[in-house]
């Protein structure tokens, strides 16, 4: 049986908190792997960017405003706040699609909760309008390639919620059909996605540092969502055994039966 809330209290509260923990945990974690990983490329990137002779210019002139070590700093902070951020949207999120029941099994919904978000809010998008390193595109374009990608941001979630309510509604059928449904559904919306304009802007990247840039992009969106549905699902594991206990600790103290059949405990006198 899942743990359940006293009638005084709101699940969303204990799902925030779970929410707040996951997404600090999962923030972290991919703010480091792209500080590792992913910022050498972006080194690579800025300085093919300066050795072309228009930017070069520009930059006879021009200083950085932030050094790149400060740069770096600024990353693992923002991918901290942005993860705290991620943890309070998912558990609101988590809470109004399991409202029935909450706290039932926390484990495999945390995974597959998890899993829906980094398809609606990651891979879809991106393999729309892949990443693509610093200063790459016109400055005069980055209000379009912003609605854009919004666009394409609101496609997924959307979309996500489709695949969702076809799931659902075929609960009837085998699991091979529904998930088999499932899955065109996700591919009708990657076409839906495809009907976007093209990124209005040229990629002037070599080939292999622009793929590398990208992989290691989605890599850390993966392991983000893959952080925190592990630290979310076990915290939620870790509340419903400690339900579990303080029910058996209340029926022991009230003289029911732990398990069916058995007789109950009479109190001391």
């Amino acid at each position: 049986m899942p743990t359940v809330p006293s009638s005084s209290s709101s699940p969303v509260l204990p799902l925030l908190g779970r929410g707040l923990v996951a997404g600090g945990a999962a923030g972290l974690a991919a703010g480091l792997f792209s500080l590792l990983l992913a910022e050498p490329l972006m080194d690579r990137a800025i300085r093919a960017e300066e050795r072309r002779s228009a930017v070069q210019e520009h930059a006879r002139h021009h200083e950085e405003l932030f050094t790149r070590s400060t740069q770096h700093a600024g990353l693992v902070v923002t991918t901290l706040v942005a993860g705290l951020a991620v943890g309070v949207l998912f558990a609101v999120a988590y809470a109004l699609v399991h409202r029935r029941d909450p706290y039932a099994a926390p484990w495999p919904r945390a995974v597959a909760f998890a899993a829906a978000a980094f398809l609606a809010v990651s891979l879809l998008p991106a393999l729309r309008y892949p990443a693509n390193p610093p200063g790459v595109g016109d400055a005069d374009t980055v209000g379009d390639r912003q609605a854009l990608w919004c666009a394409a941001l609101v496609i997924g979630v959307l979309g996500m919620l489709l695949v969702r309510q076809v799931y659902v509604r075929l609960a009837t059928r085998t699991d091979p059909v529904r998930q088999a449904a499932a899955a065109l559904t996700t591919v009708a919306v990657l076409a839906v996605l495809f009907l976007l304009p093209d990124n209005p802007d040229p990629v002037p990247v070599d080939a292999v540092l622009l793929w590398d840039f990208r992989v290691l992009s989605i890599a850390s969106h993966a392991l983000l969502w893959a952080v925190f549905a592990a630290v979310f699902g076990g915290l939620g594991l870790r509340a419903a055994r400690e339900g579990a206990r303080g029910r058996a600790a209340g029926a022991r103290a009230a003289g029911v039966p732990s398990r069916p059949g058995a007789a109950p405990t009479a109190p001391p006198r």
